[in-house]
């Protein structure tokens, strides 16, 4: 008789031994159908053994065998046993979260912006110096430091056609996949229709015939987003994650994992090359590079005529209106030279707060406590935390004015005042609200916008990074400094980035690209850095203020978050783990470790839930980890309060 060890998606680590029936073929990697409990759950063999396991229990057997060939690697074991450690997740759960949930497999519909992949004939001197340096040197961590427009996807295409060409595979990941329902024709030729493509819009059975395809080795190269980084290769050889400072790489949910650490352990462990790129890294990686443990390589020139745009500060504090009067001249100018304009701001809606006039109560979510965000064409207040949405409230809840009235503005109010000054032009808005609206919705604006049918593109963070317009010559960004009014440290930094990206859009393909940044802190370090284009004078600059408070990338942190429907359960839940902490710190000979008292959350209740945390530093990430396990094994929650682990979180809200 057989006997197979297996493990289960449950919250906490442990393995199950199951005897295999004579008539069932169950090996290493696949996954088979067992009773637990009374619940039939999926199981991951991770091993086939002859022996009974010690023990005077009854074995259950095995009840059907999902999979005809393995769907999981031992190097894929390793790395879901290491993120046990490293995020604080069952191995078992980590495993479930990697494989596709599909039990057979269907067509897998292609995808992309093909316009990314279509083959240079000839590369610029930029790029042939890359590329020359990603061949011959004997690093295995690279950075491509490239302006935007600079040609970097050329250059990471043609590094892959070596690897794919010396035998190995290729994963080359993107922080968003644009979606299309047509073949891109140009990637399929490119890399000879051995391409797979995973992303959260596949069915799980199109995800798992990708999945077997890498598995079998009959895919060279893997286009994906974040979870792509779990790819089943046997035989990798170069890792690219474009566009690395992006915050989506970071899970939000548990495990919460970083791609950009998973694809560092992956690279490691399976000796394979790694290489990130971005016209604005993040603190860590530019740390990194400064030290001199990635290899940076510049790409500081922009392909063809383009060049980086000339930027205008403008300051809005005393402006009675959305769009300035310097903006709305340079919009006049553009249309009239019949050439593209994108109006960027990053608040959807109309307005983002519905306020009484009497009483100044500004009307709030009842399930988070975040206020409300009124949408004029529907009539509603929406939150956009949880998604929680109500008519226009009428009268007011404190003082029972009816006083009420919106402050503040948003993409729709935008729009508005942009149809109302130029009433010919033709006007697109793309946000969420738009992008969910209808499917193809998305395509058909940028589409429209690239051919010229539409003349004005506003919207939010989904136009600002990696897209091509070669149109466009004006930007005009409305409400520049909103987002660093957020009590975060990294608040600059995003700032930075985003802005950078956005004035990025403009001049990619010719030399007359113009911003126009509308501002109230028109002296803030990231908005200056942006007009001047003066990269190295932004991140010495945070980087020496990081260091004066001891924040990343000069320590790591590890934030834990309890929630719960009972505020006070969980106020009292968290002092409590608060003081075993101190005490564990005292105790436990744990000097490098710094404990800040627990307090509630930036946004302190979410989704119905109630939310207190104690965020964790110390220089050492291995001290933080043993500090924070030890202390887990110390302190047991109420079964009403639950503890969410953030190693390295990128938002303390």
């Amino acid at each position: 008789m057989k006997y197979a060890t297996v493990l289960l998606d449950l919250p906490y680590e442990a393995s199950y031994s199951y005897i295999i029936p004579s008539d069932m073929d169950v090996k290493f990697g696949v996954r088979v159908s067992v009773s637990f409990g009374r619940r039939k759950m999926t199981g991951f063999v991770i091993a086939v053994s002859d022996e009974k396991p010690e023990g005077d229990y009854e074995l259950k057997a095995i009840e059907r065998v999902i999979d005809k060939d393995p769907v999981f690697t031992q190097s894929l074991l390793e790395l879901a046993s290491w993120m046990k450690t490293m995020y604080f997740s069952p191995t078992g759960l980590n495993l479930s979260m990697m494989i596709p949930s599909g039990r057979r497999e269907s067509e897998v519909s292609p995808f992309f912006e093909p316009a990314s992949f279509k083959a240079i004939e000839h590369l610029s001197p930029c790029q042939e110096h890359a590329l020359s340096v990603l061949r011959e040197s004997n690093d295995r961590i690279f950075y491509l430091f490239g302006i935007t427009g600079s040609g970097k996807s050329e250059v990471y295409l043609r590094r892959a056609e070596d690897v794919i060409r010396s035998g190995k595979q290729v994963l080359y990941m993107v922080p968003e996949i644009t979606l299309t329902e047509q073949v891109s024709d140009e990637v399929y030729t490119r890399f000879a229709g051995r391409v797979a493509i995973l992303h959260s819009s596949l069915t799980p059975s199109q995800r798992l015939k990708a999945w077997n395809g890498i598995m079998s080795g009959e895919i060279d190269i893997v286009i994906g987003a974040r979870s792509s980084v779990f790819a089943p290769f046997k035989n990798l050889g170069l890792i690219i994650l474009d566009e690395e400072h992006e915050t989506s790489y970071k899970s939000g949910n548990t495990p919460r994992y970083h791609a950009r650490q998973i694809a560092e352990y992956r690279a490691r462990k399976e000796n394979a090359v790694l290489i990130m790129g971005s016209a604005t890294p993040s603190l860590e990686a530019w740390n990194m590079m400064a030290e001199h443990r990635i290899h940076r390589i510049d790409m500081m020139d922009r392909i063809g005529e383009g060049k980086y745009p000339r930027v205008m500060i403008v300051n809005s504090l005393r402006e009675k209106r959305n769009i300035t009067k310097e903006l709305e001249e340079a919009i006049r100018k553009t249309l009239k030279d019949k050439k593209g304009v994108i109006l960027f701001l990053n608040r959807r809606g109309y307005t983002y707060n519905y306020v009484c006039s009497s009483c100044g109560h500004i009307v709030t979510c009842p399930n988070c406590s975040v206020s409300m965000t009124y949408h004029k064409k529907e009539g509603r207040l929406v939150c956009h935390t949880c998604g929680f949405s109500e008519p226009l409230v009428k009268v007011c809840p404190e003082c029972h004015s009816r006083d009420l009235s919106p402050h503040g503005f948003g993409t729709e109010n935008i729009e508005e005042e942009a149809k109302a000054l130029f009433p010919y032009a033709r006007i697109a808005r793309l946000d969420t609200d738009i992008a969910q609206s209808g499917k193809g919705k998305t395509q058909e604006i940028l589409q429209g916008f690239r051919d010229g049918r539409i003349d004005i593109l506003l919207g939010t963070q989904m136009i600002a990074k990696g897209l091509n317009f070669p149109l466009v010559s004006l930007i005009g960004v409305l409400n520049a400094d909103s987002s660093l009014a957020i009590p975060d440290f990294r608040a600059s930094e995003r700032t930075f980035d985003l802005l950078h990206q956005v004035a990025g859009r403009a001049g990619r393909y010719r030399d007359d690209g113009f911003v126009i940044v509308q501002t109230t802190q028109p002296f803030a370090s990231a908005i200056q850095a942006v007009a001047e284009n003066d990269l190295e004078m932004f991140y010495k600059k945070e980087l020496s203020e990081r260091n004066a408070t001891g924040f990343p990338p000069f320590s790591r942190l590890l934030n834990l978050t309890l929630r719960g429907k009972n505020e006070e359960k969980v106020r009292e839940s968290a002092e409590n783990l608060g003081k075993e902490a101190d005490r564990l710190e005292e105790m436990g000979g744990y000097e490098d470790i710094e404990i800040f008292s627990p307090s509630p959350c930036l946004i302190e209740k979410k989704a119905q839930y109630f939310r207190y945390h104690i965020l964790l530093r110390s220089v050492s990430a291995k001290v933080l980890l043993r500090f924070t396990h030890e202390l887990l094994s110390k302190y047991k929650a109420p079964s009403s309060v639950y503890i969410e682990i953030d190693m390295d979180p990128i938002s303390l809200m």
